[in-house]
């Protein structure tokens, strides 16, 4: 049932694509450059040590990547999932028909993952020039993180988008969740600057783990992965996504059928 959503989806792209451009390609390259290859310049030039990488660029390109992957995620379930339960009532519509919720939400978080996938395609080809990528297998693992962190945000704040009542919230959560998480987990500088208790505090968050998993793919070569570690990052990330998608489908359904 989810595939019979195709159509809807290819209507909603074909009509959206354009207004998305520079957010999606243009953005990411632009903090490239001003945050790897110019501001990188000072850092190298200081001398300082950067765990797992030889140059700053090398470092920050993939936090960016994997920070890159939740904005689009948390772009793509916060006002639309609103609009379609609120505003324009989709959601509504589409139940009326033989699809479920749980067929509804499967197909928003499939197009979540195609919005995620072509973004961070297109991003990690802009980082070939650079001579960032260790192995080729390790670069077909850390595309496929991008669409796990994508997913670890999508999951439960599309179950918060799902019972919100006003958009306002949105912007608090823009605000106090999505920025911190941008600035302290890990891509910009090691989180081992932090005080002990924020590093705590960095090691919980999802986008954490999956700068970690993005920067060893990316970097490492294939025989270094620490690959138990790997795993635990991994299995965090999972976790919240069926964690959140259970949590999600729940949340629409009672505010769909209520």
């Amino acid at each position: 049932m989810v595939s019979r959503q195709f159509d809807y989806w290819l209507t909603v792209y074909q009509r959206t694509w354009r207004g998305s451009v520079f957010n999606s390609f243009v953005t990411p390259v632009l903090y490239l450059v001003a945050m790897g290859m110019l501001l990188g310049r000072f850092v190298d030039d200081s001398g300082a040590r950067l765990p797992g990488a030889t140059t700053y660029l090398h470092f920050v390109a993939p936090g960016l990547l994997a920070a890159h992957a939740m904005q689009i995620a948390m772009g793509e379930v916060l006002w639309p999932v609103m609009g379609m339960v609120k505003w324009n009532k989709t959601y509504f519509s589409m139940i009326a028909t033989p699809l479920r919720v749980v067929d509804v939400f499967g197909a928003h978080m499939a197009f979540v993952a195609f919005r995620i996938a072509t973004t961070c395609a297109v991003f990690m080809l802009a980082l070939v020039p650079f001579g960032l990528y260790a192995s080729w297998p390790g670069v077909v693992l850390a595309f496929a993180v991008q669409l796990l962190i994508g997913l670890a945000f999508a999951t439960p704040f599309f179950g918060v988008a799902a019972w919100a009542k006003s958009d306002s919230v949105f912007s608090v959560i823009m605000r106090i969740v999505v920025t911190p998480l941008f600035l302290f987990s890990g891509a910009f500088f090691p989180v081992s600057n932090l005080a002990a208790p924020l590093q705590v505090a960095a090691q919980l968050t999802p986008l954490y783990h999956g700068v970690e998993l993005t920067r060893a793919f990316m970097l490492a070569p294939w025989g270094a992965i620490d690959w138990p570690m790997m795993a635990g990052h991994a299995a965090y990330l999972l976790a919240i996504v069926v964690v959140g998608a259970a949590w999600a489908t729940r949340r629409l359904e009672r505010r769909l059928i209520s």
